[in-house]
């Protein structure tokens, strides 16, 4: 989109549709990441996170006519997204091979 034009009707709706998803998304994984001891659920709200960075990165290249440049960023944050599920993954299940339990609030005991 040039920069002295405005935006068509139909392109003004999808931006606000999807912009509304992506600002709930957003708020239900920041929300789900303050308040839970699970570190599954936390996890899984980082994921959240995550798939809301994607959409808006869609949104933002539909809007600006960089498709390519927006599907380039969204690979990398998929990818970045699967290897810190991968990780973060290893490193619970090792927590909990440990203190038999997944509960943040015991990670204050470990020591090493």
């Amino acid at each position: 989109m040039r920069k002295g034009a405005k935006m068509s009707g139909d392109m003004l709706q999808v931006t606000l549709s999807f912009g509304f998803f992506i600002v709930l998304i957003f708020i239900t994984g920041f929300y789900c990441l303050l308040v839970t001891r699970n570190l599954i659920r936390a996890l899984i709200s980082i994921e959240l996170l995550m798939k809301a960075v994607t959409l808006l990165f869609m949104v933002v290249g539909y809007v600006t006519n960089r498709t390519a440049l927006a599907q380039g960023l969204i690979i990398t944050v998929i990818v970045i997204e699967v290897v810190l599920a991968v990780v973060v993954g290893g490193v619970i299940l090792s927590i909990f091979t440990r203190n038999n339990s997944i509960d943040a609030s015991l990670l204050k005991k470990l020591k090493g």
